[in-house]
C-alpha cells in the first residue's frame, strides 16, 4: 500500500511539474485572437484610398486579411493586436515597409526545445525547425562531422512538452558558419513627393556569406580556428528611400558661395538636384587634349567675372563623362557651358559640375 501511495504521489507531482513547465514556456506573449483585429477585413475596392493596402497575415494556421494604411509590418501587427515575442520569427521583418497591395506576413511561433550535449542540457525557445540551427541557437558550436538528431522517445516528465535534440559529436576538424551581411540604406531626394513625405522604393534585404574555419582542439575543447574560405552566397539588397523635398531656385555660383545647389527639370519631366563647385587650374593642356579630340580650338580665356571660357564663350565644365560626354553643351548657373574635363567628384556625385574659374589665384591663367 505504501508503494502504491508513493507511486500516486509521484504521478501527481509529475503532472504538476508538466503543467508548470508548459505554463512557463507558453506564458510568454503570444498571439491574441485574430478576430480582435481593429482593421477592416473586407475585400472592398481600395482604389479610392491609394494609401490603403490589403495585407494578409498567416499565424499558426490562422489567416487574416486586413485593409490598412500602416507603413510597416510592425505597425500592421500592432493595429491588429497581434503580439510577437522576441523568439518568434516574422517574415518579412518588423521594420519592412508595406509598399504594395496584397502584401503577405508570415509569423512563425517559437516553442520550447531542449538540446542535449553530453551530460549538459540547454533549454530555449525557438521558431526554427532545422536541428543544427536549433543547437546553434542554444549556444553550442556544431562542427563539420557533428550531427543533431531529434529524440522521439524523450522522457515527458523530464522535459515536458519541449522538443528534444541530441548532439552527436564526430571528428570534424572544420567548422562551417553562415553569417548575415547587413543591408545598407540610401536616401534620395524626390522633388515630386513634396517636403515632409517619404517613400520606400526598394526594400532592403540582408545578404549571406559562408565561412569555413580549420579548427584545432585539445582534450575535446577548441583552442583555435583559422579562416580557410569566405564565400558570399547572397548579395545584400540596398534599401532605397525617397525623401520629399521642395525645388531649389537657381542662383549664380560665386567665389564666396563655394558650393551651389539648385534643381533642374529634365526633358522627361523628372527633377534632379544640381551641385556646382569651382576650381582654379591652368587649362592649357586640357584644351589641347580636347582639340585632338575634335572639341574646341585648343585655347581658352578668362571672362571679366573670372570665369574661364572657350573661344565660343562656353564656360569650361568638368563633369561625369558617363552622364555628360566630352564636348557636350550643358546649362550652368554662369551661362551655357561645354564639358572639357572631369574629376574624382564625378564618382560620388554624378550630377555635379565643377566650373573652371580664376577666382582663387586671379592671374589670368
Amino acid at each position: 500500500m505504501r508503494l502504491q501511495s508513493n507511486q500516486s504521489l509521484l504521478i501527481i507531482a509529475g503532472s504538476i511539474f508538466v503543467l508548470l513547465l508548459v505554463g512557463l514556456f507558453f506564458g510568454l506573449p503570444g498571439v491574441i485572437s485574430l478576430a480582435t483585429a481593429e482593421e477592416s477585413s473586407d475585400d472592398s475596392d481600395i482604389s479610392d484610398y491609394p494609401d490603403f493596402r490589403h495585407v494578409t497575415i498567416y499565424d499558426s494556421g490562422e489567416k487574416l486579411t486586413v485593409k490598412t494604411d500602416a507603413p510597416t509590418v510592425a505597425e500592421v501587427l500592432s493595429r491588429a493586436k497581434i503580439l510577437v515575442s522576441a523568439t518568434d520569427t516574422v517574415e518579412p521583418s518588423l521594420d519592412s515597409a508595406i509598399n504594395a497591395d496584397n502584401f503577405f506576413i508570415n509569423i512563425y511561433r517559437s516553442r520550447p526545445a531542449v538540446v542535449i550535449d553530453g551530460l549538459a542540457s540547454r533549454y530555449l525557445m525557438t521558431s526554427s525547425y532545422d536541428p543544427k540551427t536549433i543547437a546553434t541557437e542554444a549556444g553550442l558550436t556544431i562542427y563539420d562531422g557533428d550531427s543533431v538528431q531529434p529524440l522521439l522517445n524523450a522522457q515527458f516528465l523530464e522535459f515536458g512538452a519541449a522538443s528534444v535534440f541530441e548532439v552527436i559529436r564526430g571528428e570534424g576538424a572544420t567548422l562551417t558558419l553562415t553569417e548575415k551581411i547587413p543591408f545598407t540604406e540610401i536616401s534620395e531626394k524626390d522633388f515630386s513627393l513634396g517636403s515632409g513625405k517619404s517613400s520606400v522604393v526598394q526594400l532592403g534585404e540582408d545578404g549571406e556569406k559562408t565561412l569555413v574555419y580549420k579548427v584545432k582542439t585539445k582534450n575535446g575543447f577548441e583552442v583555435s580556428r583559422e579562416l580557410v574560405s569566405e564565400t558570399i552566397t547572397r548579395e545584400p539588397v540596398t534599401r532605397i528611400v525617397k525623401i520629399g523635398a521642395d525645388p531649389i531656385e537657381m542662383h549664380p555660383l560665386t567665389a564666396s558661395m563655394g558650393r551651389n545647389r539648385y534643381t533642374v527639370t529634365r526633358p522627361d519631366g523628372s527633377i534632379i538636384e544640381r551641385q556646382e563647385t569651382y576650381y582654379d587650374l591652368p587649362m592649357g593642356l586640357v584644351m589641347r587634349y580636347r582639340l585632338r579630340d575634335g572639341c574646341g580650338d585648343g585655347t581658352y580665356s578668362v571672362r571679366a567675372d573670372g570665369v574661364k571660357v572657350d573661344h565660343e564663350g562656353y564656360v569650361l565644365v568638368a563633369a561625369n563623362l558617363d552622364r555628360y560626354p566630352l564636348c557636350s553643351v550643358v546649362s550652368t548657373s554662369l551661362g551655357p557651358g561645354k564639358v572639357y574635363d572631369t574629376g574624382t567628384f564625378a564618382t560620388t556625385n554624378p550630377e555635379q559640375f565643377d566650373l573652371a574659374t580664376d577666382w582663387t589665384n586671379p592671374n589670368g591663367v
